[in-house]
């Protein structure tokens, strides 16, 4: 597949690097010619130096023979004009970053689609959907549901006081198949282990389960389960206005903002149901006489990295339970996870996964973990394919590759060794990024 990305940002940096482990072609456009020329001696792209919305560039971009188009630069409206030009010069399929909620309305992405903008991505509501997915277990770093909820995959750090510390992973949960642990972060290392391997305080451990073992994975943590019925935000961003538009209206939400227009933006978009005061979320003095101690999470999304980092950690100071920060500084987000922050968002790396998911999905349905250089691969095995010849632990699978969980006529189970696939069952593979192709020859 040859793909054509538009911007070398952050969001169009990271989806190329990703995207170069998969043998795509992949051509990189942008003004920033020192940048991307660096990009093109570390990794295997092809970088052109060009303004995405010139025809000539287009040209020099090979995006008359693109299979797909991807426009990511900071300018919604650069990415747009970009895409119609592609679409005219015979790119196959188009996707723009936009930042106008309006736009993703089904009715308004039908309209582009008829211009020539196959698809659109917002970066902040996908960040806001992945911060309330994050306040749905006050103890869990990241919480995806697989097969409408048939399998779960949550993570969490591991502590001294966890039982999990120390011991060999086949024994973790010898005594039932609900649960099996699937990946590790380990500082900047992320480990697809086996069965001797252990686990470490300070790891960041990924489990599958269903929704019966998942009270379990809790206890063997060392975690204490805890509702979030409460929230303290910092920042007034359109991120923070989105989660607050998905949050339950039950939940308690008050907002800290030091910018008088984005209060008045706030107010206006959301309501009178959340509570907006002003003033700065890292002084001190202000969190107290606001009673930050009696909020389940406070969540920091200003502008500043570093500003939401000491938020979250002042407020920990304070006794809030739940914290999450969103930290767009990819020098900072290293430094962020080692410390006793909930969780990291970052909203470039989650729009880039997000679109190599939608590239690489094909018949399977891809998902990046937040933050591991591991996909979720969902696939349904075919009648005769090689992964239903014999029990799993029979089959010689390529490395770094985990069956985690099946699901059987909408009933999902963990995978265990003496686990025989059946045709038709939709089945979760933790593969390394550069292994999705090899994994999915085993299920034709």
């Amino acid at each position: 597949m040859k793909i054509v990305i538009a911007g070398a940002g952050d969001v169009g940096t990271h989806l190329a690097k990703m995207l170069s482990k998969e043998n795509h072609t992949i051509i990189l456009l942008d003004e920033n010619t020192e940048k991307i020329k660096a990009l093109e001696s570390n990794y295997d792209i092809l970088a052109v130096p060009g303004n995405p919305t010139s025809i000539h560039d287009q040209r020099e971009a090979q995006v008359p023979d693109a299979d797909l188009f991807v426009a990511v630069t900071p300018y919604e409206s650069t990415n747009i004009t970009a895409c119609l030009l592609a679409t005219n010069l015979g790119a196959m399929k188009t996707l723009a970053r936009v930042t106008n909620q309006e736009y993703m309305l089904p009715k308004n992405k039908e309209f582009f689609k008829s211009m020539g903008v196959d698809s659109l991505i917002n970066p902040e509501i996908l960040a806001a959907s992945e911060i309330v997915n994050s306040l749905k277990k006050g103890w869990v770093r990241q919480y995806v549901e697989l097969s409408n909820g048939a399998l779960i995959v949550l993570a969490t750090k591991i502590r001294d006081s966890s039982p999990l510390c120390g011991i060999p992973l086949f024994q973790a949960f010898s005594a039932n198949n609900k649960v099996r642990i699937v990946v590790i972060k380990r500082g900047d290392e992320t480990i697809i282990p086996g069965g001797r391997d252990c686990i470490m305080s300070g790891d960041i451990v990924y489990f599958i389960t269903t929704r019966e073992g998942v009270d379990e994975v809790r206890v063997k943590s060392g975690k204490e389960e805890f509702d979030i019925g409460s929230v303290m935000m910092m920042g007034g961003s359109r991120i923070s206005v989105k989660t607050i538009q998905h949050l339950p209206s039950s939940m308690n939400i008050k907002v800290l903002e030091q910018d008088m227009d984005k209060i008045y933006r706030i107010i206006e978009q959301v309501g009178n149901d959340t509570l907006v005061i002003h003033g700065d979320g890292r002084d001190v003095t202000l969190l107290k006489e606001e009673e930050i101690e009696s909020y389940d999470a406070f969540v920091a999304l200003t502008g500043n990295s570093e500003a939401n980092i000491l938020g979250c950690l002042t407020a920990k100071g304070l006794g809030v339970k739940r914290t999450i920060a969103e930290v767009e500084n990819m020098d900072y987000i290293a430094m962020a996870e080692s410390l006793d922050i909930g969780a990291i968002i970052n909203k470039k790396i989650i729009a880039a996964s997000h679109i190599y998911q939608m590239i690489l999905g094909g018949n399977a349905s891809v998902r990046c973990l937040t933050f591991v250089d591991v996909d979720v691969v969902e696939l349904v095995a075919e009648t005769e394919s090689p992964i239903t010849k014999a029990p799993l632990k029979s089959l010689k699978l390529p490395r770094n590759i985990i069956i985690g969980g099946v699901v059987r006529e909408g009933k999902g189970f963990v995978a265990v060794g003496d686990t025989q696939i059946e045709a038709g069952d939709s089945v979760t593979v933790f593969c390394s990024q550069n292994t999705i192709q090899k994994i999915e020859s085993w299920f034709k």
